[in-house]
């Protein structure tokens, strides 16, 4: 079992937190509006619970479930709470044609995230490639990039008790080629594809 606190109570959230009930995991909700993060908790029923906006979340892994340009704001905000813990960003900083990144660079929001986190917190780039309704309804692999092996170990463990595969990409460099993968889902969903009821994925061939 692991623990876990989500900071957002948006659809992310919501669907993150009925599979980490439904895989045995504890549940800590919070929002700027307490009556939002109290009406979450309330909703995804079982023992989750609403934390105070700010205050050290319960959890040892913290999910940022924000768009991606409140997620370094709000690590920041958080400082020394978030000592120790496990912080995953699941982010895309899509442009306004979601056709590129908003930032431009070869960085990532999970990497910026990293260099205002608090010392003995540790950032991983995951669920970013999925959309939602994939998510709450399907068996999608799940990418995952970060510089600390205990960390990815923790997260990897995580998803493997929402029914889910864990595959390690690498260092936390690599967290703006998923963030690239964002964007291809994106392209395939309007284009090649033209729906959103897909994943990226791996299969492996063997012989």
């Amino acid at each position: 079992m692991n623990s876990i606190t989500l900071i957002g109570t948006g659809n992310m959230a919501r669907t993150i937190g009925t599979l980490a009930l439904a895989g045995g995991n504890t549940v800590e909700v919070m929002g700027r509006n307490q009556s939002k993060a109290d009406d979450l908790a309330k909703a995804l029923g079982g023992d989750a619970t609403a934390g105070r906006w700010g205050a050290v979340p319960a959890g040892d892994i913290v999910i940022t479930a924000l768009l991606y340009d409140g997620v370094v704001p709000v690590v920041a905000e958080y400082g020394d709470a978030l000592a120790g813990k496990v912080i995953v960003d699941i982010s895309n900083p899509f442009n306004a044609m979601f056709d590129g990144l908003a930032h431009g660079e070869e960085t990532s929001i999970a990497q910026e995230a990293a260099k205002v986190a608090p010392a003995g917190a540790s950032v991983v780039k995951a669920f970013n490639t999925i959309f939602r309704n994939v998510l709450e309804d399907g068996r999608p692999n799940v990418f995952l990039a970060g510089d600390d092996a205990d960390a990815k170990a923790r997260v990897g463990a995580f998803i493997e008790t929402l029914g889910l595969r864990p595959l390690d990409v690498g260092a936390l460099k690599m967290s703006h080629w998923l963030e690239g993968m964002g964007l291809i889902t994106m392209g395939l969903a309007r284009n090649g594809i033209g729906h959103w009821n897909f994943a990226l994925g791996v299969n492996e061939f063997n012989g």
